[in-house]
């Protein structure tokens, strides 16, 4: 009986994960998108990467509005990206773990006006929502985010130029490298 249990309770949480599997070593890696509160529409995704412990993350997908510039450039930043194209631009930078589920102590660019905000990420204990947080001084004075991953095939749909910044292992199966979700 008590066999029978522990299997149905591990299939329930199996369904209620969405069929993901769980795993002690989940991580921020991997390709999310965020979308807007309002319209509901996406609008961007972000390929967060692990350089030796400390996690970056760059504009991989622009979703953009008719008549917008495909080829934006952070003119407003005041760093080593001032006039850097918006794809491929690194908006989060030196992001640690702190935890089993948050990273702190980095930062996050907003490539629209060229400021860098203190930045901490949590991820959802089934490692497919990632809020991302930028604030001022005191995390209290800030603003969340709601990422979603998403799935792997979905790297089939970066640009070349992102593709060609992808670990190789990654370009051909974004789920051959574990040690990089």
């Amino acid at each position: 009986m008590r066999a029978k249990l522990t299997t149905g309770f591990a299939a329930l949480l199996s369904l209620m994960v969405g069929g993901h599997a769980l795993s002690a070593d989940m991580s921020p890696v991997g390709l999310w998108q965020a979308v807007d509160p309002d319209t509901k529409q996406p609008t961007g995704w972000f390929l967060i990467s692990d350089h030796d412990g400390v996690y970056d993350g760059i504009i991989a997908k622009m979703f953009l509005r008719p008549g917008q510039d495909p080829n934006v450039v952070c003119d407003k930043c005041k760093d080593d990206r001032h006039d850097q194209p918006w794809l491929g631009l690194e908006i989060i930078r030196g992001m640690k773990p702190h935890g089993d589920s948050k990273y702190d102590g980095g930062t996050i660019l907003d490539p629209r006006d060229g400021d860098v905000y203190d930045a901490m990420m949590t991820l959802s204990p089934d490692g497919q929502t990632l809020i991302v947080r930028g604030y001022l001084g005191i995390s209290f004075l800030g603003r969340n985010q709601y990422w979603t991953r998403l799935p792997d095939s979905d790297y089939s749909m970066l640009d070349p130029s992102i593709k060609s910044m992808l670990d190789p292992s990654i370009k051909s199966n974004p789920a051959a490298n574990p040690s990089k979700r």
